[in-house]
């Protein structure tokens, strides 16, 4: 009986142990798979301005980027800043027993944010049955969540459309493209990782904040140029993440969404972060489909994404820009 007990606990050993190697190589090919999507997606961002740099030059880049993870306060000081009348509508929204009544009162304070509201609710995503003319109409489709993540894409806009010229001027439409989608699916993805639906789409948002840094860094050394190596981007994503989760606890932004930020892209990462790292992809696929630059039936979507979230990357489709 002994013998036998140990058998079979020996088999169950050998069994748990096969099972870890199986889960030790789909973690392993996940990861190889992300960061083949991120160098695909860095060489199409940066193709217009990449050029063949030496990896001294990369590793200053980099080393500047990494230092201002230690000086938010400099870091914070090359974006702008949030509107302070969106963050006051965005703390207002923050009651969740707010009426349709009062939201309306809110938005109706600013002329340009009535537009964007009608607008936003009249897009292909809400597809109304018929057109939508009054504030009280859109609030009503919008609904809470859909007006807290419309303000805070208008709070956002302004720190990736930065005035900078050079490369970070010309990225920065593109940057900007990836950070609405990546905040789309995001949000998409958090119920089912139990993660917060509004706080997956404002960590979207705020994680390319410190790549528009990075380029504006990039493009001074490089001197109007930046590194065109996959290698170097799969890096420069990683180091500007960092300093986007540093501007944005330098903002009090809320500490879930920091750490999200932070820990994007570690598959044993907080649920906000697994959301954060699924949408960042699926939004990175559906720019490099829209560029051509890979089919629909590429293995990046075929193998890498299962089928709710090959769903989202089609949805995102119809996100107007």
């Amino acid at each position: 009986m002994k013998n036998w007990i140990g058998r079979l606990l020996g088999g169950a050993e050998k069994e748990t142990a096969a099972s870890a190697a199986i889960d030790a190589a789909a973690v392993a090919n996940e990861t190889d798979m992300a960061a083949d999507v991120d160098a695909a997606y860095y060489r199409w961002l940066a193709a217009s301005s990449g050029t063949n740099a030496s990896l001294a030059i990369e590793q200053q880049i980099l080393d500047e980027v990494r230092a201002l993870t230690d000086n938010p306060e400099s870091a914070s000081g090359l974006v702008p800043r949030v509107p302070e009348l969106v963050t006051q509508l965005l703390g207002a929204l923050s009651d969740e027993n707010i009426s349709t009544s009062a939201l309306s009162a809110e938005v109706g304070r600013d002329l340009v944010l009535v537009a964007e509201v009608i607008r936003e609710a009249n897009s292909a995503y809400y597809r109304p049955a018929k057109p939508i003319e009054t504030l009280d109409g859109a609030v009503t489709m919008l609904g809470l969540n859909g007006l807290r993540m419309l303000l805070a894409r208008i709070a956002m806009r302004p720190l990736i459309r930065v005035k900078a010229q050079g490369v970070a001027r010309q990225v920065a439409p593109n940057v900007w493209r990836h950070s609405e989608r990546c905040a789309f699916a995001a949000s998409v993805m958090a119920p089912g990782l139990s993660a917060g639906v509004f706080e997956s789409y404002l960590a979207g948002l705020m994680q390319n904040v410190g790549l528009q840094v990075a380029f504006q860094i990039a493009d001074r050394v490089c001197q109007g140029k930046v590194p065109g190596s996959g290698t170097f981007g799969i890096e420069l994503f990683e180091a500007s993440r960092q300093l986007s989760a540093v501007i944005a606890r330098h903002w009090d932004f809320p500490a879930e969404v920091v750490e999200a930020i932070a820990w994007a892209g570690d598959p044993d990462g907080p649920h906000l972060a697994q959301a954060l790292t699924q949408g960042d992809r699926i939004a990175k696929l559906r720019l490099l489909l829209d560029a051509e630059v890979i089919e629909p039936d590429d293995s990046f979507v075929t193998k890498g994404l299962d089928g709710f979230q090959r769903r989202c990357l089609g949805k995102l489709a119809e996100l107007a820009d």
